[in-house]
């Protein structure tokens, strides 16, 4: 799926992910301004283009979506460090690849002389439990891992600016960590990669922050996103259901817990502290699933 990039009218160098509800003009979190419904861009609102009080969108970030840009960056250097262990464009692969994707268990044969194969037992199961981490940063080839940054850059970038760089960074982990718990749960001998897990929880995220803000995301897009998401999640072969479904649950989940938390005792730490524990709870659950490799749990 390919998404054209809007910048913003006032600021050039940043995405737009909404439009003014007034004139219509491309605005980014900086200049997002919440009306009674959607969000209008501090012309139309000096200007007293409303119909009711408006409430500032904060940007905690100072305009910087920082942790974004880093982690598209620790994707795309992990592509091309595959690249140069053997992996391919289109396919992606190589030695880097086997040692970082998700697998609950396996065993790799390897032929290291005429009359000798070196078997060597592979994933979680092992003790490799890293896995859960590293399948998250790569990706098979260049338009896997571009549709997946699209998608970060464009939906992770406004989260950011939402919740703080420490928290969304808090967030996205947790939203990882759920995708690669749902990846062991249906097929923990399947060796899995790529970031669609955490980016599935980034729109669940983003849908619960919208509605909370009283935005219809039918309206703006994001509804319209997510489901054609996971109607592609299950009309495509070779697709991750576990990561897709599980990473967009959590998103939902722990998005509606951090923003319930956020208005209740209006202390940021609280929020990354809580997406904390559940991410280190769902690790002692991928460790769990992964264990249970001979009968996956919700293998099918």
């Amino acid at each position: 799926m390919s998404m054209p990039i809007t910048t913003c009218y006032r600021h050039s160098d940043r995405s737009a992910g909404v439009s003014c509800q007034r004139c219509s003009r491309p605005i980014c979190p900086s200049c997002m301004t919440q009306a009674a419904v959607g969000f209008q861009c501090p012309e139309c609102v000096r200007s007293g283009r409303k119909n009711s009080p408006v409430m500032r969108l904060r940007d905690l970030n100072g305009g910087r979506a920082v942790v974004t840009e880093t982690l598209i960056g620790l994707n795309v250097l992990a592509l091309i460090a595959c690249l140069a262990t053997g992996g391919s464009l289109g396919g992606g692969g190589g030695s880097l690849s086997q040692k970082g994707f998700l697998l609950g268990y396996g065993v790799d044969y390897t032929q290291v002389a005429p009359n000798r194969i070196q078997v060597q037992e592979l994933g979680v199961a092992v003790g490799q439990w890293y896995r859960i981490i590293t399948g998250g940063f790569l990706h098979s080839g260049v338009i896997h891992l571009a549709m997946n940054m699209l998608l970060l850059y464009l939906i992770g970038s406004q989260l950011e600016s939402l919740l703080g760089r420490v928290r969304y960074l808090s967030l996205y982990l947790a939203c990882l960590v759920a995708g690669s718990f749902g990846v062991l749960l249906v097929s923990p001998t399947t060796p899995t990669v790529g970031a669609s897990g955490a980016v599935f929880g980034l729109m669940g995220a983003a849908v619960i922050a919208q509605r909370r803000a009283g935005i219809d995301v039918w309206r703006n897009g994001i509804g319209g996103l997510v489901l054609i998401n996971v109607l592609l999640t299950f009309a495509t072969p070779g697709i991750s259901k576990g990561a897709h479904i599980a990473g967009l649950v959590g998103g939902v989940a722990i998005g509606a817990l951090v923003l319930a938390l956020d208005r209740a005792v209006k202390l940021p730490w609280v929020g990354t502290m809580v997406c904390g524990a559940i991410t280190i709870t769902m690790v002692a659950g991928c460790i769990w699933a992964a264990n249970s490799y001979a009968s996956p749990i919700l293998g099918f």
